[in-house]
C-alpha cells in the first residue's frame, strides 16, 4: 500500500506543471463557468480537481509515469455559445485527452451535443444536475458524478412538508438547471399534497428583482423556492425579497448554497433550508482533510464529486492502459461500482498501484460513486438549515 502523500505545496507543483506541459503530459480539460453565475462555486471545482491531480501525480502519475496538467476553459456557464466555443478549443487546440467539465447543465447539454459526442471525447460532469442529461445522445461518453435533480426536488419536497409549510412559490433561472429542478419539486411537492402557488422564471444579471418577487409574494406562498445561481439571479431575489419583506423564509438548492450568501444576509436567512448532493459522512470528512492538507479553501458544493470525477478520469486511462476514450468509458462503470477493493479519498496512489495490477476496485471516494445504466451517480444529498447566519448539516441521504 502507498501511504497517502503531502500534498501541502505539490498542489502548487502540479499548477505550475501545465505551463511547461509537453507530449509526456496528459491533459485533462478543465471546463467550467469561472465566470458568470456560478463563478464562486467554480473556483471550488477548479481547486478541487488540483487537489486530486497533485495526490495522483504525488504518486508518481499514470500510464508508466506521466503527469497530468490541467487546461482550463470557461464556459461562462450560462451562454451555450461560449461553452462550445471553448470545449472545441480545448479539443481541437489544446489537444485534451478527456474533460471533467462542464459545470452548468446547458453548458453540458451544449457542449456533449456539439463537440464531445461527435469527436468521441469523454467527460465526467461533477456539477449538472439536469434530469434532461440522464437520456442526451452521448455515445457512451458522458458520465456525471452528481446526481439528477429528480432525486433532488422530491428530498426538497419532503424537507419542505416536514417544516410544516403547505404552499410554496417557486422562481427558477431560465436554463436547463432551473427549468428541470422547478418541475421535479413541483412534481413531488403536489404529489405530497403541498400547492405550488405560481412558477415564474427570473433572468440572471438583472439590477432589480422586486417586481418578480413582487408576484411571488401576491401569490400567497408561505415560502419562496429560489432554483437560482449565488452569484447572479438567485441571490438577487432573495435580496429583494427580504428588502420588501415579501418572504423570510428560503428554499435554497445546491445552487444557492454557498458562503457568498452566507457573506451577504447572515442571520437574516435563519429558517431557511436546502439540498446540496453529497453525504455528511466519514468519507466526506476525510476529503475535507485532504483537501485542507493541500491548501484548498473552497466550502461549496460539488467540491466532492469534483476530486472523485477528477479521480475516476486517471483511474480509468490506467485501466484502459492509454488515453482512448472510448476504452475508458467501457472500464468506467467497473472502476465506480461494487464488488472492488474500497478506495476513499487520499488512497488514489494504492488505487493506481492496484488498478495496474489488474486488481478490481470500488472506487467509491467522497461521494460513494455508483454509475447507473445512464452513466448517472446514484447519488446521496446533504441537509442543510440555516442557523446562526451559518450552514448547519441536518442529516442525509
Amino acid at each position: 500500500m502507498i501511504a497517502r502523500p503531502v500534498l501541502g505545496g505539490l498542489l502548487a507543483a502540479s499548477l505550475a506543471a501545465a505551463a511547461t506541459a509537453g507530449d509526456d503530459t496528459v491533459r485533462l480539460g478543465v471546463l467550467f463557468g469561472f465566470t458568470g453565475p456560478i463563478e464562486s462555486l467554480a473556483a471550488d471545482f477548479g481547486e478541487a480537481a488540483d487537489v486530486a491531480i497533485a495526490e495522483i501525480n504525488a504518486a508518481g502519475g499514470i500510464l508508466g509515469g506521466r503527469e497530468i496538467v490541467a487546461v482550463r476553459a470557461d464556459t461562462t456557464c450560462a451562454d451555450t455559445g461560449a461553452a462550445t466555443a471553448a470545449a472545441e478549443r480545448l479539443v481541437s487546440g489544446r489537444r485534451v485527452h478527456a474533460i471533467l467539465g462542464a459545470g452548468c447543465s446547458g453548458a453540458s447539454s451544449a457542449v456533449v451535443a456539439g463537440v464531445l459526442a461527435p469527436r468521441g471525447v469523454l467527460a465526467i460532469s461533477p456539477a449538472s444536475t439536469s434530469p434532461a442529461l440522464s437520456t442526451i445522445e452521448d455515445r457512451g461518453l458522458f458520465f456525471r458524478t452528481a446526481p439528477s435533480d429528480a432525486r433532488q426536488g422530491e428530498i426538497l419536497a419532503d424537507l419542505t412538508m416536514a417544516r410544516g409549510i403547505g404552499s410554496v412559490a417557486v422562481t427558477y433561472t431560465n436554463n436547463d438547471y432551473g427549468s428541470g429542478l422547478a418541475q421535479a419539486f413541483r412534481d413531488a411537492f403536489e404529489a405530497r399534497g403541498g400547492t405550488v402557488t405560481l412558477v415564474a422564471t427570473h433572468e440572471d444579471g438583472r439590477g432589480d428583482y422586486s417586481a418578480e418577487v413582487g408576484a411571488l409574494a401576491a401569490s400567497g406562498a408561505e415560502a419562496l423556492l429560489v432554483v437560482g445561481y449565488v452569484d447572479q439571479g438567485g441571490i438577487g431575489i432573495v435580496q429583494a425579497a427580504l428588502d420588501t419583506g415579501a418572504f423570510d423564509r428560503f428554499i435554497l438548492p445546491d445552487g444557492m448554497l454557498h458562503q457568498t450568501l452566507l457573506d451577504r444576509f447572515g442571520d437574516a436567512l435563519d429558517g431557511s433550508f436546502g439540498t446540496t448532493p453529497g453525504g455528511a459522512s466519514d468519507a466526506i470528512a476525510a476529503y475535507d482533510a485532504l483537501a485542507a492538507e493541500a491548501g484548498a479553501t473552497g466550502t461549496g458544493p460539488f467540491r466532492a464529486e469534483t476530486y472523485d470525477a477528477t479521480a475516476l478520469i486517471a483511474l480509468s486511462m490506467e485501466a484502459a492502459g492509454s488515453t482512448d476514450n472510448a476504452a475508458m468509458a467501457a472500464v468506467l462503470t467497473g472502476l465506480a461500482n461494487a464488488p472492488g477493493i474500497p478506495i476513499g479519498p487520499g488512497q488514489l496512489g494504492r488505487a493506481l498501484e492496484l488498478v495496474a495490477e489488474g486488481t478490481d476496485i470500488d472506487y467509491e471516494g467522497a461521494t460513494g460513486v455508483e454509475f447507473d445504466a445512464a452513466g448517472d451517480a446514484m447519488g446521496s444529498f446533504r441537509r442543510l438549515e440555516i442557523i446562526g447566519g451559518t450552514l448547519a448539516d441536518i442529516g442525509g441521504s
